[in-house]
């Protein structure tokens, strides 16, 4: 057999054919494939096109997990710390550097690892099995073995097992919210649509990875494995890059930085100390040897990976898998989230919420596929009339679907509309269950895309027969000679007043059915399309809505308070879209902008409108793709929340990708950094909250670790300069900031978050850790410490004229400033001497007990003398050192009171 006219003609890439517009007839001769493919054929188009598979995603080994955990430049600035450390023939200290280094590395090792079993779910995007028709017959093959030309059947609960042209559709739905994010089911037929069609307009079309949820069709194949919509997508996906987090990038910007100082310094120090201290060379070169490893503040990736681990615990308890830590803090720094509407800001569970009979418009209560609520009047009463009653046993009889509700969760068989319809009529109080024993079918007209209506015929034991009609309210109007009054009269139709009904529903987004019945004769035990023209009398109307979360309600009034904006990204159709977005409390939704109105913007005219447009719908994953790069290309961290194979791509690259782990595809999950196990878009307002603690407290820790190393180094380089005795030794000082330094530190990660941490707006993206108050008090603090270290040294000489224990009494002063400093900063912009300041939380209080004990095995136990050169102080001069932290302390309060009264300055 000759190759298809596709490759004839050069076209490499059949996914630039445009199979929607050919007819089916056109799309076989056009693959060559008139009737059934024999095997021999399919053998050979298997080898030509290649197996009908995505590729899998490249698993990580633990040995490359590893190397992604050490290609950090904080771990560069630890090992070099650990070397000079041991050039300096200090190994203890370079044995705790080197600990540090392993401690994080490993946390960060096993938190991805963790992170990767909790995600390891099967990749079956594509269905593992097929029903194709051979030229021998039907055979069920793996899908894998499809080829372009194969004649593939579906079924109800198939999955689509690759892209096909529809030639035969009987009332075939199909499930496509994976692949398009439209929550309802597309009704399927064999006509052609307009070239530039959206996918989700594409009506005789099947997509492969989607579900087939009622009726029966029978397909060509035109697109296999990477060549489907959903191949299309994973390429996009691999093109697409991931961005640094905002954290990463400032503490790159921010060791790199000091690290240069430090070294700058150290070389200036050096010679200047040549020149003025008189000190021998080797003696000053180990000095500043010794003064650059204490200006670098070992500790803070420790306190980094610290952190950001207690906010992935945190994270945890509301059901949220972390992929990579850092992305924690991005969340704090967020300003605009991009959320999908199906099953993220939806429940993507079809639910009646307006019903109209003649005279009286009403209200439908209830979430979703929950039973509890009511249909209410204009009074907001519970509605009660004939009326209701024959419309709920009209949506119960005319339907095929079935509610099940199994320990707490709700499980359908069937069509969601009409498992809706079904939660309807219970709601207005019909027994669903005894009606099919009371009023059995006898005989039904199955809805189809043509008939556009279902009809059953049904019977109660006394002989008496009814048919119930439902479906496209233009088709049962034609089939009505009048409608029925809320007083059981039958009445000639008012087609003005239904047309309006349909137009306000419609505007609201909500899909309209029209439900009827006709009175049948005795003995009447079938049931023809001819015998239903005309004769109908009109029940009512209902409007169908996919209802938004209660819950995304409030976290998007959250997000609002917050400075955050909110954009719904869809698939879905642009009224609906509106409608939802108003119900949610989106701000900007007078204005819808659809997929094709993006195509025809540049990139910098998107730009310009992605700002004031917070409704986008009919999108592709290549639409989403561009909102996601222009919110960023604003400066903007954006977060980007979905479930389907069409968000992979903007998940990956958003700042912040959060996929939907209960009803989201394992594509979806796979491309972004955070997962909902629960699917509660709420979690995303609590995650923003505990990524802007997360910043805050490391901004808090690096305000109390810097001013500790500038404190030590400022009296070294002053000792230096001046010829002096240094007040503390190189050793010690890595005591220090190794052990107290650390210790004190790491209870900032355990801070709560501030009252009011939500009521600020995002800061922006390329902010410096270091800025405003923070630099502030670290200089000035580390003034306090310089004057304490050398106060704490000459009261000591002069009263004990020993270096060891004047040493020993400025580390212990030092150590003390640290846990009073501690207080401190706990409270940047708000007074530390409260009661709540002062017990701090247990978790401060045992770490100072610890520094306490670890200061005193320091001071007294013999080892540690011999070891640091410490020596044994007296009473008072453990005195002394208190007294110099509470000094410390009270001038920090002062300050604050000055600072906030007189200044008004901004604390961060």
């Amino acid at each position: 057999m000759a190759e298809p006219e596709e490759r004839k003609n050069g076209e490499s890439d059949r996914q630039d054919i445009t199979w929607h517009r050919l007819e089916p007839m056109a799309v076989r001769e056009r693959l060559e494939a008139a009737g059934p493919l024999p095997a021999e054929e399919a053998e050979r188009r298997l080898a030509r096109h290649g197996r009908n598979a995505l590729a899998e995603a490249h698993a990580r080994t633990p040995w490359a997990r590893l190397g992604r955990q050490l290609r950090n430049f904080l771990i560069y600035v630890l090992a070099t710390a650990a070397v000079i450390t041991a050039s300096l023939g200090h190994w203890m200290d370079a044995g705790v550097i080197t600990a540090v280094v392993v401690v994080q590395t490993v946390v960060g090792f096993i938190q991805e690892g963790k992170a990767e079993e909790a995600l390891s779910a099967i990749r079956h995007m594509l269905a593992p099995k097929a029903r194709v028709v051979r030229a021998d017959g039907q055979h069920q093959i793996d899908a894998a073995n499809l080829v372009p030309g194969d004649t593939v059947l579906l079924e109800p609960g198939d999955r689509v097992p690759a892209d096909l042209r529809l030639e035969k559709s009987h009332n075939l739905k199909i499930d496509e919210s994976i692949l398009t994010g439209e929550s309802e089911t597309v009704e399927k037929s064999i006509e052609t649509v307009a070239e530039d069609a959206a996918l989700g307009d594409q009506d005789g079309m099947a997509f492969s990875g989607t579900m087939v949820a009622t009726g029966t069709g029978r397909g060509i194949v035109v697109r296999t494995g990477a060549d489907t919509e959903i191949g299309r997508i994973s390429g996009l996906l691999a093109q697409t890059t991931t961005l640094k987090t905002p954290l990463l990038e400032q503490m790159d910007r921010f060791t790199r930085g000091l690290s240069i100082v430090v070294i700058l310094t150290g070389v200036a120090i050096f010679f200047g100390g040549l020149a003025f201290s008189g000190l021998p060379f080797r003696e000053l070169f180990m000095a500043v040897v010794g003064l650059t490893v204490s200006a670098i503040p070992e500790g803070l990736p420790a306190i980094l990976t610290i952190t950001l681990a207690i906010g992935v615990r945190q994270m945890a308890r509301r059901k949220a898998v972390v992929r990579r830590m850092p992305v924690i803090e991005t969340l704090g720094a967020v300003s605009v989230i991009c959320s999908d509407k199906t099953g993220t800001l939806t429940r993507n569970e079809m639910m009646v919420t307006r019903a109209v009979l003649s005279g009286a418009r009403l209200a439908v209560t209830g979430e979703g596929y929950d039973v509890d609520g009511a249909v209410n009047g204009d009074n907001g009463q519970p509605a009660e009339s004939v009326l209701l009653d024959e419309l709920a046993r009209a949506a119960a009889l005319c339907n095929d679907a079935q509610v099940h509700h199994e320990s707490g969760r709700v499980r359908i068989n069937g069509d969601p509309m009409e498992a809706a319809l079904s939660v309807f009529a219970r709601k207005a109080g019909f027994d669903v269950d005894g009606s099919a024993a009371a009023w059995p079918r006898k005989d039904e007209i199955p809805f189809d895309t043509q008939s556009r209506f279902m009809a059953t015929l049904n019977h109660d034991h006394h002989g008496h027969s009814a048919i119930y009609l439902k479906g496209a309210p233009e088709r049962i109007f034609a089939m009505c000679a009048g409608e029925v009054t809320g007083a059981g009269e039958v009445v000639a139709l008012n087609r003005a007043f239904w047309d309006q009904v349909i137009t306000e529903m419609a505007s609201e987004g909500l899909r309209v059915l029209a439900l009827a019945r006709k009175p049948a004769a005795r003995g009447v035990t079938e049931l023809a399309i001819e015998d239903l023209a005309e004769g109908a009398e009109l029940l009512g109307l209902v409007g169908l809505l996919d209802p938004p979360r209660q819950e995304a309600i409030r976290a998007i009034a959250d997000c609002h308070d917050a400075g955050i904006r909110v954009k719904m990204i869809t698939g879905d159709h642009g009224i609906t879209a509106g409608a939802i977005a108003s119900k949610l409390g989106l701000k900007n939704t007078a204005r819808v902008l659809t997929g094709k109105e993006l195509d025809r913007l540049d990139d910098d005219q998107l730009r310009e409108l992605v700002g004031e447009v917070d409704v986008f719908a009919r999108t592709s994953p290549e639409h989403k793709l561009r909102l996601v790069k222009a919110l960023q290309a604003q400066h903007g961290v954006v977060a980007m929340t979905g479930d389907g194979v069409n968000d992979a791509p903007a998940l990956k690259r958003a700042d912040v990708g959060i996929a939907m782990g209960g009803k989201g595809s394992e594509a979806a999950r796979e491309a972004s950094s955070v997962v909902l196990l629960d699917d509660n878009f709420a979690s995303i307002a609590a995650a923003v909250r505990e990524g802007r603690t997360v910043y805050t407290n490391l901004k808090k820790a690096i305000a109390f670790m810097l001013p500790i190393n500038g404190g030590e180094s400022i009296s070294l380089i002053t000792a230096l300069l001046l010829g002096l005795t240094l007040p503390i030794s190189a050793l010690q000082i890595l005591w220090v900031n190794m052990v107290s330094s650390v210790v004190l530190a790491m209870t900032l990660a355990f801070e709560p978050a501030e009252p009011d941490v939500m009521k600020h707006p995002p800061r922006v993206r390329n902010e410096s850790l270091l800025r405003g108050f923070v630099i502030w008090r670290v200089a000035f603090v580390s003034l306090l410490f310089l004057a304490g270290i050398f106060a704490a040294w000459y009261w000591a000489m002069h009263h004990d004229d020993s270096e060891s224990t004047a040493r020993t009494l400025a580390v212990n002063t030092l150590v003390a400033m640290e846990m009073f400093y501690l207080f401190a900063v706990r409270f940047l912009d708000s007074a530390s001497i409260t009661l709540r300041g002062v017990l701090g939380t247990p978790v401060v209080l045992l770490a100072v007990a610890a520094v306490v004990l670890l200061q005193l095995l320091f001071t007294y136990l013999p080892w540690f003398n011999t070891t640091f050169g410490s020596a044994a102080l007296s009473p008072g001069m453990l005195a002394f050192a208190v007294g110099a932290g509470i000094v410390l302390l009270v001038i920090l309060e002062i300050e604050t009171a000055l600072r906030k009264r007189l200044l008004r300055a901004d604390p961060g």
